[in-house]
């Protein structure tokens, strides 16, 4: 066959390759839980509260390699893969470089090249995630936590953002390997307090709500190549469905909730009282960016 009879055109779906990243207790492992049929590498003792199923806790590098190698040659019906999480697999993938080259840390080994040595083990699990990907069809999910780090932008002043906790050249080399970059994250306001002689102070204003952004901005790496909304729900179900090209989020109200055009009566207020009027749109807080 010419190789001109040999090109593709179209959409051609794939499971997809999500990094989902974010603080302490967001709920990143339940993200990865709620997946279809999924199995977890673990590689931090953290999912004792998580009715899932899982390989044992990995301790060496050698043990996720060999839980990779299982699910790719022994009959099975997952379909999503979740390691959690990349950042404590870094620290199993240091200390195989360090036994490989007969030192105590990475950084012994001179002029940074520890680091680069380790990229060796990334791209080993990574053909691994690939291959399960494209010969088994399972959906790969890997979640690692966040830092806060200096990022210097050459159109503006360094800043701070929030990045996985990955050493700098691991980190770029999953990022290009994702399809999805997902930063769990609380929802934050702010509100500008006037203190009074021409002192004012921003105060952080949160809901206990959990989200995820899916575009990058200044606060946060992120990712997607769908083209979704910048804010969704810390949902799995609510981002598969997005993924998938649905509206999950074009439900009716429920029964029992009072008509769009009418404001239900203020809680303690007296029998047949008018509700308060709101806030008008300039005493809105505004939300937080990232």
């Amino acid at each position: 066959m010419k190789l001109l009879e040999q090109i593709q055109r179209g959409v051609q779906p794939a499971p997809r390759r999500v990094l989902l990243y974010g603080t302490h207790g967001v709920g990143k492992s339940t993200f990865g839980s709620m997946a279809e049929r999924p199995i977890f590498i673990q590689t931090e003792d953290g999912l004792g509260m998580i009715d899932c199923e899982r390989f044992p806790l990995a301790t060496r590098y050698g043990e996720v390699i060999a839980a990779l190698a299982a699910l790719y040659t022994e009959p099975h019906e997952y379909r999503s893969l979740v390691l959690d999480s990349l950042d404590w697999l870094e620290r199993l993938i240091w200390r195989e470089v360090c036994e490989k080259r007969g030192v105590e840390n990475i950084e012994d080994i001179g002029y940074a090249k520890g680091y680069t040595f380790a990229l060796t083990q990334w791209r080993e699990v990574l053909g691994g995630l690939d291959a399960l990907r494209n010969e088994r069809g399972m959906q790969i999910i890997l979640i690692a936590h966040a830092q806060i780090e200096k990022f210097a932008n050459p159109e503006t002043d360094t800043y701070d953002r929030y990045s996985p906790r990955l050493q700098k050249q691991a980190s770029a080399l999953i990022q290009e390997w994702c399809d999805e970059i997902l930063f769990a994250t609380y929802k934050v306001h702010t509100k500008t307090i006037n203190e009074g002689f021409d002192r004012k102070r921003v105060q952080g204003i949160g809901t206990g709500e959990r989200i995820l952004r899916t575009t990058e901005r200044p606060a946060h790496v992120a990712k997607n190549r769908l083209n979704l909304p910048e804010e969704l729900p810390l949902d799995y179900r609510i981002y598969a469905a997005t993924v998938r090209g649905e509206n999950p989020m074009a439900t009716q109200p429920p029964a029992d909730s009072p008509p769009q055009d009418e404001a239900p009566e203020h809680q303690g207020s007296a029998p047949g009282a008018k509700p308060r009027r709101g806030r008008r749109p300039s005493e809105t807080a505004e939300p937080a960016a990232g």
